[in-house]
Formats: structure tokens, sequence, C-alpha cells
């Protein structure tokens, strides 16, 4: 198999252009965005980020074995409680301080942000909620009594004209046995 290169300055040259933008910018790329440490210069310019609210809560599941890694890093997995067996799950918040360990055991781990489609839990649901494996934080509602239907249900059961479950027994008795 041979390669064939066809000018080697005009690629050290490119190489350099490279460089040189990166070390010291374009004069044409005036505005973009300024974030934390870059610049971001979106395609067009009336383009607008999507609003982004990041997740509260991350799910942290161990992918690899705890046998074999360096202390700093055990010592990590053991604050988290993944030293376990592989596929143990954590519940973490997502603070500064908990994404730098994380980054440094991110080889080990998978990192899922837990969502709330169903919204977060009041206090009297705080039992009826599921954790899915991709994530997702499912609350079912205790389901209120409506007080209009709850009113409705009373007047009926207690109104004297309505039929009481013995004189129906009867009727339909004497339907059965004689239909004509």
């Amino acid at each position: 198999m041979s390669f064939r290169v066809l000018n080697r300055n005009n690629i050290y040259y490119n190489l350099c252009s490279v460089n040189y933008v990166f070390k010291h910018g374009l004069k044409s790329w005036t505005g973009g965005i300024k974030y934390d440490g870059f610049k971001y210069f979106p395609r067009f310019p009336e383009e607008k980020d999507p609003e982004y609210e990041p997740s509260k809560l991350l799910m942290i599941q161990r992918v690899k074995p705890f046998k074999g890694n360096e202390y700093w890093l055990k010592k990590i997995l053991v604050d988290l409680r993944l030293d376990g067996k592989t596929g143990e799950i954590a519940i973490v918040k997502n603070i500064p301080e908990m994404i730098a360990k994380l980054y440094k055991i991110k080889h080990l781990i998978q990192i899922t942000p837990i969502r709330t489609p169903n919204g977060l839990p009041d206090g009297n649901d705080l039992r009826a909620g599921y954790l899915k494996e991709n994530g997702e934080f499912i609350v079912t509602k205790r389901v209120q009594p409506d007080e209009v239907r709850l009113r409705a249900t009373h007047e009926f059961q207690t109104d004297p004209a309505r039929l009481d479950s013995e004189t129906l027994i009867k009727q339909s008795r004497e339907k059965w046995n004689n239909p004509w």
C-alpha cells in the first residue's frame, strides 16, 4: 500500500494556519456568544439556543470492575457506595463538587440525568414513584376524590324514591317467572 503526498509545504502551511487561528482568532469572526471559557459562533446570527434546565439529580451506575483501580478511585467509589456488585446504582445531586468527583471516575461509571416528566412528588405522593432504567422518575399522583361526585353519590343513596336492592331482586324474579 503506498501513500502519495502531494505537497508537504502546503500541508505544513495549512497546519500552521489552523494553529494561528486557534491562538489568535480570526478578525472576521466578530460577535459570538461568550460562555465560561470559550466563545460560541452560531451558524446563523439570529439562531438562539433553546432554553435548557439541567437535571437536579444524576443516576450513577458502575459499569467497570472495582478491583484493579488506584486507591483514590476506589475511595470515591466507596464514598458513593458503588463498591459492591457491578451495575449498582447511586443517586447524587448535580452540584460542582460531585461533578468533579464523577469526572475522576468517568471511565468506571455511566451517568444518566434523572428527568421527571410527571413533575416532582409532593408530601402525599412520596411512596408513589419509581425510577426507570433510562433515568425517568415516574410519579403516580394519588387520586383525590371529587367533592361534586361524592355529594351526588350520597344524595342518590339517601333518596327515598330510589328502589332498594330487595325490591329490584323481587321485581326481576317476577319478570323472569312471568315474562308476558
